[in-house]
């Protein structure tokens, strides 16, 4: 089993998906580590996080405050600081870095700080690995479909990411660096779903910034399958992508609104925002291979590819973009009801899950 004996560091561990992956990861399903870190900066979230597991077994003090004694271990840290990520990094076999900044208008506000923790955190790691030579076995980049072709500070950030670890392969070849991308998590913190479903228990209006908008859906858990089949299948620089559904977000907003008397009210795109969202570019295609659910994008790096890429014979044809795989209005319902986001289906929600 991949995780069995290994130190697994998350960074970024307290955000949605990096709470998933963690539950995930405690199951079992990939074999039981030795050692579970999260590293994040917030104490508050990890508090909780802590608590939230205690809450199945005991609650002593003793559990609570030894920390370092027990399989999930959570450090504080910033991915921006060398000190912090070399010493969660050293013991560690496998990295997720999970730790972002990652709402669009944000980052097109404060872009220096979306470069920070997107580009510099990844510099950090690899850095890290590089200058002393840590045993780390393997580095996963979380990336977004926005990092493809961007035209925003988040996309522009997270496509650096990529390519600060695809190279680190190259300078730190005893690690393998790899990379995920997908599009919107479904009900993860800051997304439009949790939004949807504050507008409708408030009575409205429910803010739609353009009805031509798609966006590819995927829950947090397909979020975690693709990291887990990254680690299993991906070769070095390549970036994993699930073969995702799309749908129109005025479609999501019909779903989710059922018989009720609710006002759509189109607001305008904002900042940095796309129409349509692309997973794979045109550039990108030719090196693209199929691994079941998932498309590999392998490295343009001759060093990395072999330079065996026949570019003339390549699978994808073109980019592959949220318009591709679009659900119509009983697929988007479907796709909803299967993950319980219809509001009468999650009746279980608390106002601090919607806004995780």
């Amino acid at each position: 089993m991949y995780f069995d004996g290994k130190v697994v560091l998350v960074t970024g561990g307290t955000g949605s998906m990096g709470k998933t992956f963690v539950r995930r990861v405690l199951t079992g399903e990939m074999g039981v580590p030795k050692k579970l870190i999260v590293m994040s900066r917030d104490e508050g979230k990890q508090h909780n996080m802590r608590l939230s597991y205690l809450h199945k077994t005991v609650s002593t003090d003793e559990v609570v405050y030894n920390n370092f004694k027990n399989v999930l271990e959570f450090r504080i840290g910033d991915v921006r600081d060398y000190a912090d990520v070399c010493a969660s990094v050293k013991n560690a076999d496998i990295v997720i870095n999970a730790a972002a900044l990652k709402q669009v208008p944000t980052c097109e506000y404060f872009p220096e700080q979306a470069i920070m923790t997107n580009c510099l955190g990844a510099y950090n790691i690899s850095r890290a690995i590089r200058e002393h030579d840590y045993p780390v076995h393997t580095v996963v980049g979380v990336s977004t479909d926005k990092a493809c072709k961007p035209i925003n500070a988040m996309g522009m950030s997270k496509a650096l990411q990529e390519r600060v670890f695809i190279s680190a392969n190259v300078s730190a070849p005893k690690t393998r660096f790899i990379c995920v991308r997908y599009g919107n998590v479904l009900a993860s913190r800051g997304s439009v779903i949790p939004l949807f479903h504050e507008q409708i228990k408030t009575g409205g209006p429910v803010t739609i910034t353009d009805t031509r908008m798609t966006r590819f859906l995927l829950s947090l858990d397909q979020a975690v399958d693709t990291v887990f089949n990254a680690l299993k299948y991906a070769n070095a620089g390549e970036i994993f992508v699930p073969r995702a559904p799309a749908a129109l977000m005025t479609d999501v907003a019909k779903c989710l609104i059922g018989e009720r008397n609710i006002e759509v009210k189109v607001t305008g795109i904002r900042p940095g925002e796309k129409l349509h969202e692309i997973m794979i570019s045109d550039e990108e295609a030719p090196y693209v291979e199929p691994r079941g659910d998932y498309f590999a994008i392998k490295s343009m790096l001759p060093e990395l590819n072999g330079g065996t890429v026949d570019v003339r014979n390549s699978f994808l044809k073109k980019e592959f973009a949220s318009t591709d795989t679009l659900l119509d209005l009983s697929g988007t319902m479907a796709l909803l009801k299967k993950h319980q986001l219809l509001i009468d289906d999650s009746p279980g929600f608390t106002d601090d899950e919607m806004l995780r």
